[in-house]
């Protein structure tokens, strides 16, 4: 498949079509000071500004998931919210059922997928953080929409090094346990890969730009990265076997797949499944597995 082929987003992901910057510049009059027109006389924002993009996140959740407030702190992540989309329809599709109770394990600043999941599917949400300003925001997210009050309760894992210890009790049941996990090793790391990635889209190292690449430090990286974090989940997993029926995470580097399906075949898991994700010509994947 050509390095240019744009791959199409899940078949109920209402993303799947360009975004109509009519309905969204009506339902969120701000965005229209961020609307331009690219090189074939569309509209379009300049996706290198922060403050435009944090504006059609703002738009797309109004119009299309009832979110009446959103906001994000200086320097957390502005997430791509068709893509977000993307996780929540197909662990809709793993679980198959009417209702369900989903744990995010790292629910961030932007509440993202608890909002998704809660106007799509009607599910109710545990997230769970570490970093006290994510939570507060997160928190105010869910006081502040309707739509999410008594859907989501957001808790605080005080251990760096724990994922599922301290957020699960052992009368909790949840469908399914979600995840979206930092990728670098360090700082440093997610740094340089910001300026490459900037480089690559722009042929330029401009730095004033480069902040619409970050995010905190607890979003974008962990000793060890998505590798380690992931064994992380999936050693607590066995932990938890009764306490969860799916255990699914994010993977972005397709060469650890292969060892963190031998770390399941290694705990006995009844299930595996790699259920591939893809957005314009950017890849992904969900490992989920059940005892």
């Amino acid at each position: 498949m050509s390095e240019k082929t744009k791959h199409k987003l899940h078949k109920r992901n209402i993303h799947n079509k360009e975004y109509d910057f009519d309905i969204l510049v009506n339902n969120y009059p701000a965005l229209k000071t961020f609307v331009i027109l690219n090189k074939n006389n569309k509209q379009t924002i300049n996706f290198f500004d922060p403050d435009a993009v944090k504006a059609l996140n703002k738009a797309l959740l109004k119009s299309y998931y009832n979110i009446e407030f959103w906001d994000i702190p200086h320097g957390y992540l502005c997430p791509p919210v068709p893509g977000r989309a993307d996780y929540i329809h197909y662990l809709a599709d793993l679980l198959d059922k009417p209702q369900a109770k989903i744990l995010d394990i790292g629910i961030g600043a932007n509440c993202i997928y608890p909002i998704v999941g809660v106007h799509l599917y009607g599910w109710t949400f545990v997230g769970s953080e570490i970093d006290p300003i994510a939570i507060e925001n997160a928190k105010s997210i869910v006081s502040n929409n309707p739509i999410l009050k008594n859907k989501v309760v957001i808790k605080k894992q005080t251990n760096r090094n724990e994922m599922l210890f301290g957020i699960i009790d052992r009368s909790d049941f949840f469908d399914a346990v979600i995840c979206n996990p930092p990728f670098h090793n360090s700082k440093e790391e997610a740094d340089k890969a910001s300026k490459r990635k900037l480089k690559n889209l722009t042929g330029k190292s401009n730095p004033e730009l480069i902040k619409n690449f970050k995010g905190s430090n607890n979003e974008l990286w962990y000793k060890g990265g998505e590798k380690k974090f992931i064994k992380k989940i999936i050693r607590e997993s066995i932990v938890f076997k009764d306490n969860v029926e799916w255990f699914t995470v994010l993977v972005s580097a397709g060469k650890h797949l292969t060892a963190f399906q031998q770390a399941l075949k290694n705990i006995d898991v009844k299930e595996i499944k790699i259920i591939e994700m893809a957005q314009g010509q950017k890849s992904s994947r969900i490992l989920a597995w059940k005892f």
